[in-house]
């Protein structure tokens, strides 16, 4: 007995139907669907025409348009890894041509020779392409092209919340089960490419993403450039290329078989397979065309921990290249990214796919041709409207793409309605108990403001000074566009439960865009610093290492202030800092001997006051006011940059290094001595070793124009490390020395800089590269008028962990001063560090 027909949903089918009728240009179009022999469809199949390397690939439903200019006669390629490359020949006579097309599973087949052979033909293959990778390259070495690229993450069972929190409907794609596409974007742009001097530029002509009006999608052509014919692939972490020159390292290689390509090109299809588990490798198969030496397509994966993104479980590449008759040169015309996320009770699955077309391998260039902006979009991208989309859009959509498009897109307006923004607002400003300790929100979305309550958890801590305290506070927030500009203004007042002492403090802070970045902070109020202003001690750490250990490391002073600081981005890479502050300072002492640990572990508590830490009664300075204004500089030379419609997203240059200048004067004391002014730069840089992993170096300085007997805590100071579990970066501060034994009112260097070798050394050593542990050398130095010289060497283990959970760094640190040697050990996680 058949069901009757419900008329509304017919009629929400027919309109899904033909929504993806019409969302295909039907002129100068061929278009179908390619299968299988079992009439499964295969999606990212390349379509183009031949000796061409411009067309199409087909979508997850084996759809696919061409673009074809002129009727008549013409032969269509149909190109896919694993498959018999079809050619079919056509006459058409009127558009749009239909051309459903079903593909046959390639015969790869191993020769006799190759078998018989005593050398692995697989190493003579793949030592043949390394010879030739600089020659193959060099053909397309300067370009231009169209790119085209689709982002799609779907979610599966998606919780309803997360840490006590509502996870609401994902953007409104979700279906009863709380399945669906959560993003879905596309861009079309338009790419140029110069191979020496290495350049890149990218001009996005049309941007959208499935329910946003401003359409910004962050698919990028750079980022899709997954290229093996370099010996470091970057692919979330910098990965051997099976084709590098040091593979045979990392690599065993076997010819699987060979078959030949449409021109009657020989293709060998190379199985990948990693010598160790844990290196930073494919796993796969690779195409190589015989005498060319080139790359015909690559099918590999690699495992979430190996791109150091632990809750992937496998991101899987696929890469098809194309003949070019104009240059003699297999360029890359198509690629998918796949990846499965299961973390957290999150399942998401996702590709990213791109495709490329209408190659110049004989552009123009000119001196000007490349610029530090490597990403731009052309006036009104993000407004592209759906009959423009329909005719640009290279790849066709699937049903459940255009469901996607069309739910979010009819929903979006009301989304922004002042009813809907309420409603969630009122879920989302739900009171609970907890809200006082962990904090609280209150939003108001369609005016775009928030308040924002403190928790008291947010700033607890113990000292012994304030004994255990906390903070209260709250800050209003009101977003003026959606270019940038906002303003904030906010008090907090923290309490001292031991020395029953109430500091109250204020902000406002405005921005003005999100281009130059210019932001306007006035601020006062009353503090405790620490003596070191680089704050070397962390508040966690003080904590724990007082209480459990009776370590009281960090030593504090009182500081009323009022203060006024800008800073902005002038140009390109050069940024602007100033601020002017007036302080009343004043010395603070012990008022607590509370701890869990014993009266006399360690020895005790010390004193507060750092120059004397047996002295519970004098201080380290006296009560005064002073003025402080600084200003500073800081130049990242050829930044390169992103421009989105919205704002400028810097990202710096590793070819050179960052530097710093910065000048503080100390003024307005009625003690003369208390004034001073200090030079202070700093020079900073991480350098890519590729397939040797990763060095980074960092340089400071200091000197005061003249020695004379200031505060303390406007001393030069170098960070210190007194713990063996800290939480701080290792390249600003030393592993063993003492927090308050080093500084100086002259002048001082310090030099940190260490290497990363990720899997170079140890991943070659037996049984150790089964560990995938990541070897690290470093070494630190200072030097300190009237002082002897301090140093340190270090070794250590990086990527500790268990299967693809890898936090933990441990070194072995040994250090030298003035002929006294000590060494020890250091734990950290390697979430807090660079």
């Amino acid at each position: 007995m058949f069901a009757p027909i419900n008329k509304t949903m017919f009629m929400k089918n027919f309109t899904f139907l033909f929504f993806l009728l019409i969302s295909i240009n039907l002129s100068s179009q061929v278009r179908g669907k390619i299968t299988d022999a079992t009439n499964k469809p295969l999606s990212f199949v390349s379509i183009y025409l031949d000796k061409t390397v411009t067309g199409t690939t087909s979508n997850d439903n084996g759809e696919y348009i061409l673009n074809v200019s002129k009727k008549g006669k013409h032969t269509i390629v149909f190109q896919f890894l694993g498959y018999k490359t079809l050619k079919k020949e056509i006459i058409i006579t009127s558009f749009p041509f239909l051309l459903d097309v079903v593909l046959e599973e390639e015969s790869v087949l191993l020769s006799e020779i190759s078998i018989s052979t005593k050398d692995n033909p697989a190493n003579r293959i793949i030592r043949n392409v390394i010879a030739n990778k600089e020659k193959n390259t060099d053909k397309f070495a300067k370009y231009t092209a169209k790119f085209y690229s689709r982002g799609l993450y779907k979610i599966k069972n998606a919780p309803e919340k997360f840490l006590g929190r509502s996870m609401g409907d994902f953007g409104g794609g979700l279906d009863s089960t709380r399945s669906g596409i959560i993003y879905l974007s596309e861009t079309v742009s338009e790419i140029k490419f110069q191979k020496k001097p290495k350049r890149f530029q990218e001009k996005i002509i049309a941007s959208k993403v499935s329910g946003r009006d401003n359409g910004i999608s962050f698919n990028r052509a750079e980022d899709a450039n997954i290229n093996f014919y370099n010996n470091s692939v970057e692919f979330g972490n910098d990965l051997i290329s099976p084709i590098s020159t040091n593979a045979f390292s990392y690599y065993k290689f076997k010819l699987v078989g060979t078959f030949y390509d449409k021109n009657g090109k020989l293709i060998n299809k190379i199985k990948v397979t990693p010598k160790r588990k844990n290196d930073r490798v494919f796993n796969g198969a690779i195409y190589i065309v015989e005498d060319d030496w080139a790359l015909y397509g690559a099918d590999v994966s690699v495992t979430g921990a190996q791109v150091n993104i632990p809750i992937v479980d496998v991101l899987h590449l696929k890469q098809n290249y194309n003949y070019s008759v104009s240059n003699d040169a297999w360029v890359l015309i198509s690629q998918t990214i796949d990846f499965k996320v299961n973390a957290f009770g999150f399942k998401f699955d996702g590709r990213f796919s791109s495709a490329y077309s209408a190659y110049n391998f004989a552009p123009n260039y000119t001196e000007k041709t490349f610029t530090n902006e490597v990403l731009s979009f052309e006036k009104k991208a993000t407004e592209k409207d759906t009959a423009y989309w329909n005719n640009l859009r290279p790849v066709p959509l699937t049903l459940e793409e255009v469901k996607d498009y069309k739910i979010k897109d009819s929903i979006k307006v009301v989304r922004k309605s002042k009813k809907y923004l309420d409603s969630v607002n009122a879920t989302q400003n739900q009171y609970n108990l907890l809200s006082p300790i962990t904090g609280y929100t209150y939003r108001n979305s369609y005016e775009k403001w928030a308040i924002d309550f403190d928790g008291l958890i947010d700033n607890f801590s113990f000292n012994t000074i304030q004994g255990f305290n906390t903070s209260i506070g709250g800050s209003y927030f009101k977003r003026l566009n959606d270019f940038g500009k906002w303003w904030s203004v906010g008090a907090k007042v923290n309490y001292g439960f031991s020395d029953k002492r109430i500091r109250p403090t204020f902000f406002f802070s405005k921005k003005w865009d999100n281009i130059s970045r210019p932001r306007l902070t006035i601020s006062g109020g009353v503090i405790t610093p620490q003596f070191n202003e680089r704050n070397p001690i962390l508040k966690l750490n003080n904590t724990f290492s007082s209480l459990l250990d009776r370590l009281n490391h960090m030593k504090i002073y009182e500081k009323a202030y009022g203060k006024v600081s800008y800073s902005e981005e002038l140009k390109n890479g050069l940024y602007f800092s100033t601020s002017i502050e007036y302080a009343n300072r004043k010395p603070l002492f012990n008022t607590t001997n509370y701890s869990f640990a014993a009266q006399s572990k360690n020895g005790g508590y010390t004193s507060n006051n750092p120059l004397d830490p047996t002295d519970f009664v004098n201080s380290a300075f006296t009560k005064h006011q002073i003025a402080a204004l600084k200003v500073g500089a800081t130049f990242v030379f050829a930044q390169k940059y992103l421009s989105y419609p919205n704002r400028k997203f810097n990202m710096g240059n590793s070819k050179y290094p960052t530097l710093s200048i910065n000048y503080r004067k100390m003024f307005g004391a009625s003690n003369s001595q208390l004034n001073s002014d200090l030079f202070l730069t700093n020079i900073r840089q991480n350098i890519d070793a590729g397939n040797y992993g990763k060095l980074v170096y960092n340089i400071r300085g200091g000197m005061f124009l003249k020695k004379k007997n200031i505060a303390f805590m406007d001393y030069l100071q170098a960070n210190g490390n007194q713990l063996t579990f800290p939480l701080d970066n290792q390249l600003n501060s030393f592993g063993l020395l003492e927090y308050y034994k080093f500084y100086t009112n002259d002048k001082y260097a310090e030099a940190h800089i260490q290497h990363n070798f990720k899997g170079a050394i140890l991943g070659k050593i037996p049984l150790l590269n089964k560990l995938n542990f990541h070897l690290i050398g470093g070494a630190k130095t200072m030097v300190m008028a009237d002082k002897n010289p301090y140093s340190e060497i270090s070794v250590g283990l990086d990527n500790i962990g268990f299967g693809k959970w890898r936090f933990l760094r441990v070194d072995y640190v040994k250090s030298f001063h003035a002929g006294i040697k000590n060494d020890g050990f250091l734990f950290r996680l390697n979430l807090f560090n660079q």
